[in-house]
């Protein structure tokens, strides 16, 4: 920050003499500028402390002098006397006085130089320090993102820093961390958030900046090669440009600490995925050693597996603390019985989710077997939750893959369709199996008489080429039947 004008006159050994505009004496001097022009105002930026003599004033432009200062909104005017006028001309006197303009009288034996000199030196001080405090709170953010909370560290770190508030949003917008006083505003941030999103690389602001009378915000993504997220940071003032660069730095450390995280997340479950895979073959002892490495176990008790479709970042972010692994696309996690159904509810919002039945853990293939079949039960009925017990209530048909079963049936029952459209053979199958090959019972159901039947059978037989009275063949025929009758 530049230094004030209050700070010029206290601090430079001059003998500055405030004239008028005492009360504007916190205006920063941006710089120091010498002119003896009637009008100097097309060479000034605005900010500069204005050193003159006089030599073009009299009391006549005084006032228009002054106006043309003011406009062009400079810091203060600085008079040199004893040089073209003896003292300061009332005129400029009253007009500095009413415009508000700081008005400084500068003694004969103070050189402009040296107050150009002075000031370039505390300008030059005070950016010192700026930077200083740059680095300086770029080290408490570092530390704060080495903490094991990381993203949220840092982010009530740079709310400290800046004396403001600031945020953490995900990917959607939605606020996973807020700290500081007023951190409440960002609310009024999530509307201007799709500038930032769903651009091209090369498109894409590096942060969004919004202002109304008492409130600045600067909106940043963060995340490499795309965003991951953003952070959001609100002062009641405008951003210095040293409070911009801890903001970027900010935004370098949450990018550097999610990617890092995710490296690290990606190993491990790239190791929890070799663990289940040991689990699944019955090495309980590796698995458990594996698993200790990682400073995790398995639960104690009953478990239930669980297998999961949808994303897959998705649900595992969902399964939280329990163990869980990606597996051939799906997610399978392993929890205590007693958790099973919360573990299910919180899934099931990222897709279908089949549970198997409590079981010991050496009997974790089992259960991953019944959770896939649930899982594909819950695709196929578009359920949220299938589980093992449930579908096991609905016959042996339920547990069979819905097209491997269709496809078995009908290649099984081909032959018998084909045969001259004999779909009596087919109903007189149906109906000897139904009745356990009972021939009356069965040719009673078919109104036929039972020699009838014996010899559409024995044609069966021949067709399909098995022994009717393998109960094994008996099985598989009824299975196809009945499949048939599903899909049909």
């Amino acid at each position: 920050m530049a230094p004030t004008l209050r700070t010029v006159v206290r601090r430079l050994p001059f003998g500055l003499a405030v004239l008028a505009g005492q009360e504007a004496l916190d205006r920063p001097v941006r710089w120091v500028a010498v002119s003896e022009l009637e009008d100097p105002t097309p060479f000034l930026e605005g900010g500069e402390l204005v050193l003159t003599t006089g030599m073009r004033l009299a009391g006549a432009n005084a006032a228009p002098y002054v106006e043309r200062l003011v406009a062009r909104g400079i810091a203060g005017l600085g008079f040199g006397v004893g040089l073209g006028h003896e003292a300061i001309p009332g005129e400029l006197l009253d007009a500095a006085a009413r415009a508000g303009l700081p008005l400084l009288e500068v003694p004969r034996e103070t050189p402009f130089v040296a107050i150009g000199k002075a000031v370039s030196d505390l300008l030059a001080a005070e950016q010192y320090e700026e930077i200083t405090r740059a680095f300086a709170a770029q080290g408490r953010l570092t530390r704060a993102a080495l903490r094991p909370e990381g993203p949220r560290a840092v982010i009530d770190r740079l709310a400290r820093e800046l004396g403001g508030w600031a945020a953490l949003l995900d990917e959607a917008g939605a606020v996973r961390h807020a700290a500081g006083r007023g951190a409440d505003a960002v609310a009024g941030v999530l509307p201007e958030l799709g500038r930032l999103r769903g651009r091209s690389p090369g498109g894409a602001p590096a942060s969004l900046a919004l202002s109304t009378p008492g409130e600045h915000v600067v909106v940043q993504p963060f995340g490499a090669p795309r965003a991951r997220g953003f952070f959001a940071v609100g002062l009641g003032k405008p951003f210095t440009p040293v409070e911009h660069t801890v903001v970027n730095a900010a935004g370098s450390l949450l990018t550097l600490v999610l990617e890092h995280g995710r490296e690290n997340l990606a190993a491990e479950r790239r190791v929890r995925s070799a663990v289940l895979r040991l689990l699944l073959a019955g090495e309980m002892e590796a698995g458990r050693q594996v698993l200790e490495l990682l400073g995790d176990r398995l639960p104690d008790g009953p478990l239930t597996v669980l297998a999961a479709g949808g994303d897959p970042e998705a649900v595992l972010e969902a399964a939280g603390e329990e163990f869980a692994a990606v597996a051939d696309g799906r997610v399978v996690a392993v929890v205590p019985a007693a958790r099973a159904d919360a573990v299910a509810a919180a899934l099931a919002g990222h897709g279908p989710v089949g549970v198997g039945a409590p079981a010991a853990p050496e009997e974790l293939r089992t259960g991953f077997a019944q959770a896939d079949r649930a899982l594909a039960a819950a695709r196929r009925g578009a359920e949220p939750v299938m589980r093992f017990s449930d579908l096991a209530g609905q016959g042996l048909l339920a547990l069979l893959d819905a097209e491997a079963a269709e496809a078995f049936s009908a290649a099984l029952l081909a032959p018998l369709r084909e045969y001259g459209s004999r779909a009596d053979l087919l109903e007189s199958l149906r109906a000897y199996l139904a009745c356990n090959g009972h021939w009356d019972a069965a040719a009673q159901r078919l109104g036929v008489h039972r020699h009838t039947l014996r010899y559409r059978m024995r044609r069966v037989a021949e067709i399909l080429g098995r022994d009717l009275d393998d109960p094994a063949a008996r099985a598989e025929l009824w299975v196809a039947l009945n499949v048939g009758d599903e899909t049909a």
